[in-house]
Order: C-alpha cells, then structure tokens, then sequence
C-alpha cells in the first residue's frame, strides 16, 4: 500500500470542500470563508490516539487565538488512524472531551465526516451518507460566532439537511462518483475492488 503524503491529503480535501460541500452547495456557508482565504486545512500524522488528541488540542487553540478574519475554521485531516468509521465515531467523544477541557463548549463546534460515514438508520451504501463522506477521516472545527451569523445571513438553516438529501438523490452514486473527490491513492487496495 502506498502511503498518502500530508501534502496529497490536504489537495484531495480541498477539492472535495470544492466540488463537493461548495460544488453542490452541501454546505451554503462554506464559499465564503473558503474564497476568503479562512480556511485552515492541516494534517495530523500521529499514530496513536494520544497524539491526534494532542494535535485536536493544538488546533482548537491555535484556533481560537487567531481572530476569524484570518482562520474562521480549521479542517484536521488525520492521515494514520481512525479508518475505521465506528473507530472514528468513538473518538468523537474524546474531540467532545477536548472541546470541554479548553472550555470551548459553545465556542467551536466540531462537524465529522469520514469516508464510511454513516447516519443512523442508514444503509451503508445510502446516498444520503455521502453529505458527510470526506476522501480521509477529517474533523472540521467550527466557531459557533461564524454559524450564527451564517444562520441569520440563512433564515431557512433547518432546510439545508432536506436539501442535501433531494441533492444527492438527484445526484445519484455515479454522479457522487463523477465528481472525483475521493482519495488520490486508494487507502486499501482490497477495498477499491468492490
């Protein structure tokens, strides 16, 4: 298996935020944070779940201590563990954890997405699912300021989930597929042939 450099991560991920959260729209308030430059995409190569907190730790701080106009959110792209997605989902808890332990509960917001990412009460090979399907395990760390002003600039915010389900199911698997946002080298040789 060849390995994906942080480098190759951080360009299949932003071209997914591209043609996929912006492209479709998934996410109305992600263009203009993105056109602006305030999107912080970063990397994490630890290789254990002590270090990817660590690194969780730093970003939130790093975060908060830059003012929004020059990092209004941070993608944490996490390169060597996590490729599981009930391994991620669990970890959710620790991200919650660190959210608590700097006291930026209701400060920052933290969104998932995984590329086996799936909602409760879904089959896996849903459409649906792929709102939330990113090429790598990935954390986006959102300041609440910036939803509550996306939210008043959005009055209807509570349609946007109905919206991204009538999105994808116009789009379909093939067109999900056409978009070309998943990894640059597959992450398990086994599994592309299914």
């Amino acid at each position: 298996m060849n390995k994906v450099t942080s480098e190759v991560m951080v360009q299949d991920t932003l071209r997914w935020l591209e043609r996929a959260v912006i492209g479709l729209n998934l996410c109305p308030f992600a263009k203009s944070v993105y056109v602006k430059g305030q999107v912080h995409c970063t990397v994490s190569e630890a290789d254990d779940l002590e270090a990817l907190r660590d690194d969780l730790l730093r970003e939130l701080r790093d975060l908060v201590a830059l003012d929004a106009s020059v990092r209004d959110t941070t993608v944490l792209v996490i390169q060597n563990l996590l490729h599981d997605f009930y391994d991620y989902n669990d970890f959710l808890n620790v991200a919650d954890d660190c959210l608590l332990s700097l006291d930026l509960d209701g400060v920052i917001q933290i969104a998932s997405f995984h590329p086996q990412y799936q909602f409760a009460g879904t089959d896996e090979d849903d459409i649906t699912n792929f709102t939330n399907r990113s090429p790598y395990p990935t954390l986006h760390l959102i300041r609440e300021a910036s939803i509550d002003r996306a939210v008043a600039a959005f009055p209807e915010a509570e349609d946007i989930f109905e919206a991204n389900m009538a999105t994808m199911n116009r789009l379909g698997l093939q067109g999900w597929q056409d978009l070309n946002v998943g990894p640059s080298l597959p992450q398990n040789e086994t599994d592309e042939k299914k």
